[in-house]
C-alpha cells in the first residue's frame, strides 16, 4: 500500500488549480476536459481537485464542502517551502485568507496557515530538521 492521491473537491476544478499554480508555484499536470477533475504535479503523491457534482456522485451520503463551511476542515494540505514568509504573501497576493501568519515553532519549524478560495486549509511550513 501506498499514498497516491489526495483529491479536494471544490466548485470550480480549474479555479482551484490556477490558485494553486499562482499562489504556491505548482503546475497543472492535467484537468480532463469535462472540468470535473484536474491534478498538480507534486512529486510522488498528486494532488487532485475535482468537481462537487463528482462528489456528490462518489459520496452519495454527502459531505462538508469546505467552501459552505465557515471554519476549516479538520483536515490540511501541508507543502513545504523553504521560505514560509514569502509563500504566505504571495498565497494572500493570489486571494488566499490569512488563518496564522508564520510562527517559529519550538522544535524550529516555521508554520504559517492560509484557506484557499475553495475553502481548502493549507499549512505552510520549513522542512523539519532532524
Amino acid at each position: 500500500m501506498k499514498f497516491g492521491y489526495t483529491i479536494v473537491y471544490v466548485p470550480d476544478v480549474l479555479a482551484s488549480v490556477e490558485f494553486f499554480e499562482k499562489a504556491f508555484g505548482l503546475r497543472r499536470r492535467f484537468v480532463h476536459e469535462s472540468g470535473d477533475y484536474g491534478e498538480l504535479d507534486t512529486g510522488a503523491t498528486v494532488l487532485a481537485f475535482a468537481t462537487h457534482e463528482l462528489g456528490a456522485a462518489n459520496l452519495p451520503g454527502g459531505y462538508v464542502k469546505a467552501n459552505q463551511s465557515d471554519t476549516p476542515l479538520g483536515m490540511e494540505i501541508a507543502l513545504v517551502t523553504d521560505n514560509v514568509a514569502d509563500a504566505h504573501a504571495r498565497a494572500i497576493e493570489a486571494g488566499a485568507v490569512s488563518i496564522k501568519a508564520p510562527l517559529v515553532k519550538p522544535w524550529g519549524q516555521t508554520v504559517s496557515y492560509v484557506r484557499c478560495p475553495d475553502g481548502t486549509l493549507i499549512e505552510i511550513c520549513s522542512p523539519v530538521s532532524s
